[in-house]
């Protein structure tokens, strides 16, 4: 198990420095260093292209970006975590697939060019400790890493709202994946020590302290790999999408499926004859239901009740939505059989990736075992699993990086 000691990671930084000095050779005084957590949804899963409000929380596990500024129009990437370094001009920036990671980041310079942004030329090399493809938002961490950069370098000016919105634009209309607001919401806006209640239809927002006593965050990962834009994400929502058409006969003020509130569905419930899009709409609407007990579970305290949200929350992906699969089920299930877990659901778009628990701080290590044991036998993988604290949104950490460097 990977333990979250904070947000530096000494070790792996300054290899990650050294990396980059032989990408990118020159005066380590000119580079500057920008980070971007990564990001567990509490709870709300799929609400957010549904135009609901949603719980996430940044971590303090995310990607840093190193960063030299170049006289030309080039940029160049590269990863501690993918062997591809990737070259490309401002003047001609096109989705590649064998570009693989470096198309995230391609697309926040489209992205912030086609707003009319001018730019200059970078060598960027992307060091992170967030497991890839594992439902964190490591695709949203390098967006924002990217984005906050190129504000900075730039000296764009853009606010936190506005780069999550180019980095969700660049999601959508260059890599294509439809993916709502959320991830890079959160990524931008994460606050230490508190989730975000946010409305994904009008962007307005509280952050809600999180205070879990004796209890952390342990994150599950299946280690099993899914490529989001090959999913079945867009499939579920179109579905939503055809529910709430049909919806709209019947509720024609109805903007958004999250809408319509938990005591309506009997009736919405009658009027959706096909039985996969009752499920999906169904789903929905309990989801957020559910968002709403968990912010306020939370800012009281009463975290055993919040704890018994996650759980059906897990249910209802499994069962309405269908998104889970047998290893985020297996994960899901050895967790609610350790003890001193008191909730535990899959996070991300499902079919694979992570789950998140709730664990007394005094059971982790017990809880890690035995989940891990458990899952084994059950699907013949080897989770891996994480704990962290919540952290603070996308910024600027050139200065702490060096103290940590030069240690």
């Amino acid at each position: 198990m990977t333990a979250d000691t904070g947000w530096l990671p000494a070790e792996g930084l300054r290899a990650a420095l050294a990396r980059f000095l032989a990408f990118s050779p020159g005066s380590a005084g000119d580079v500057r260093v920008f980070f971007a957590p990564g990001r567990v949804n509490l709870i709300g899963e799929h609400i957010d292209y549904n135009g609901g409000d949603v719980f996430p929380a940044a971590l303090k596990l995310g990607t840093w970006a190193f960063v030299r500024p170049r006289r030309d129009r080039t940029l160049r990437f590269a990863s501690t975590s993918f062997p591809q370094e990737v070259t490309v001009s401002l003047d001609d920036l096109h989705f590649d697939p064998a570009d693989d990671y470096a198309n995230y980041p391609k697309g926040v310079a489209w992205a912030l060019q086609q707003d009319g942004h001018q730019l200059q030329g970078v060598d960027v090399l992307y060091y992170g400790n967030l497991p890839n493809g594992a439902g964190l938002s490591s695709s949203a961490s390098i967006e924002l890493a990217t984005a906050v950069a190129f504000n900075e370098l730039a000296e764009l000016g853009l606010d936190g709202v506005q780069m999550a919105r180019i980095g969700q634009r660049a999601e959508n209309q260059f890599v294509g994946v439809h993916c709502g607001i959320m991830d890079q919401f959160a990524v931008a806006m994460g606050k230490e020590q508190a989730a975000i209640l946010l409305d994904c239809a009008t962007l307005s927002y509280r952050h809600v302290p999180f205070d879990a006593g004796e209890y952390r965050i342990v994150i599950a990962n299946t280690n099993k790999r899914r490529g989001l834009a090959d999913s079945k994400y867009n499939e579920r929502r179109a579905e939503c999408e055809a529910a709430l058409r049909q919806l709209q006969a019947w509720r024609p003020d109805l903007k958004f499926l999250a809408q319509l509130p938990l005591e309506a569905w009997p009736e919405a419930e009658a009027r959706l004859a096909n039985p996969v899009l009752r499920k999906r709409a169904r789903h929905v609407v309990t989801e957020q239901a559910r968002v709403h007990q968990a912010a306020a579970c939370l800012a009281e305290g009463r975290l055993a009740e919040f704890g018994r949200l996650l759980n059906a929350s897990h249910v209802s992906l499994r069962d309405d939505y269908e998104v889970t699969g047998p290893e985020l089920d297996a994960l899901a299930e050895a967790a609610w059989e350790a003890e001193g877990c008191i909730g535990s659901r899959m996070t991300g778009a499902g079919f694979g990736g992570c789950t998140v628990s709730l664990v007394h701080r005094d059971a982790i290590d017990a809880f890690a075992a035995q989940v891990a044991e458990r899952y084994r036998r059950a699907v013949g993988l080897e989770a891996s699993l994480y704990v962290s604290d919540i952290g603070d949104g996308a910024r600027e950490v050139t200065a702490e990086v060096r103290t940590v460097c030069q240690g």
